[in-house]
């Protein structure tokens, strides 16, 4: 079963131009796109980081790329902190990745049809074959180098699909949803950057306790020194938020 997008959300936190909707735990977001029901939400999911809200600040097409999602989720620590000042609550930060594996298994429990794009072939095999073997219902895959978008979407649309998930990094994935949507819009879209690599161990994710402590990004950093750059561009975010320009 499918249903239409407009159910009720709950409020939003504008981080600069971006509204950002503060769910109370993983939970909530889980149960708002796979209803108890079964019944799916119609829609985008975007994952909101300091990085996403400083690109929509600098680029009006990447600001609207993310505009057009319909759900948006606070997934970095720089805008958990921020929107629970402001609410005056703790807002909980929802990884995109674990999100991406609760919502499967979740999938796999009402049996609502999946279909999986990105990522190297080898890797979107491993992927197709984990989730198979989880019961996932998985009615499609294809990997990030097809060369055929309007037969991509010919298959997604005569799949049944009603979750698809897209890894191919920003914005490129969800610009490839914004065209899928257009002419099928009757499912639930995803951006999942390289949760594939995460998912089948081909990349390792950090230990349990830096997660726990919102350092990730620190252990991302120690094991990639290249990604020193955009660890900066956080200053950046911080100085705007001291500001008040975010």
């Amino acid at each position: 079963m499918t249903e239409p997008a407009g159910a009720a959300l709950p409020q939003t936190v504008n981080i600069g131009p971006v509204a950002v909707a503060a769910f109370s735990g993983m939970d909530a977001l889980l149960n708002t796109v796979i209803k108890p029901d079964g019944t799916v939400f119609h829609g985008s999911a975007i994952a909101i980081n300091p990085e996403k809200v400083l690109s929509a600040l600098e680029n009006p097409a990447i600001n609207s790329v993310i505009q057009q999602a319909d759900l948006r989720y606070a997934d970095g620590i720089g805008v958990v902190k921020v929107m629970s000042r402001r609410l005056g609550i703790k807002v909980q930060r929802i990884p995109g990745c674990e999100l991406w594996q609760q919502l499967m298994k979740r999938a796999a429990r009402y049996q609502v049809p999946v279909f999986i794009i990105g990522a190297k072939p080898e890797v979107l095999q491993q992927t197709r074959d984990k989730l198979t073997a989880e019961g996932v219902q998985l009615v499609g895959a294809v990997d990030g180098y097809f060369s055929d978008e309007a037969a991509l979407i010919d298959a997604i649309t005569l799949s049944g699909a009603r979750i698809v998930s897209v890894a191919m990094g920003s914005p490129r994935q969800e610009l490839l949803i914004g065209r899928i949507m257009q002419q099928h819009p009757a499912c639930f879209y995803m951006g999942v950057g390289g949760t594939y690599d995460v998912y089948t161990g081909n990349v390792k994710r950090a230990p349990e306790l830096w997660c726990k402590l919102n350092l990730e990004w620190a252990y991302r950093l120690l094991l990639q020194p290249s990604r020193i750059g955009r660890q900066l561009r956080l200053l950046r975010y911080l100085w705007l938020v001291i500001l008040g320009r975010i």
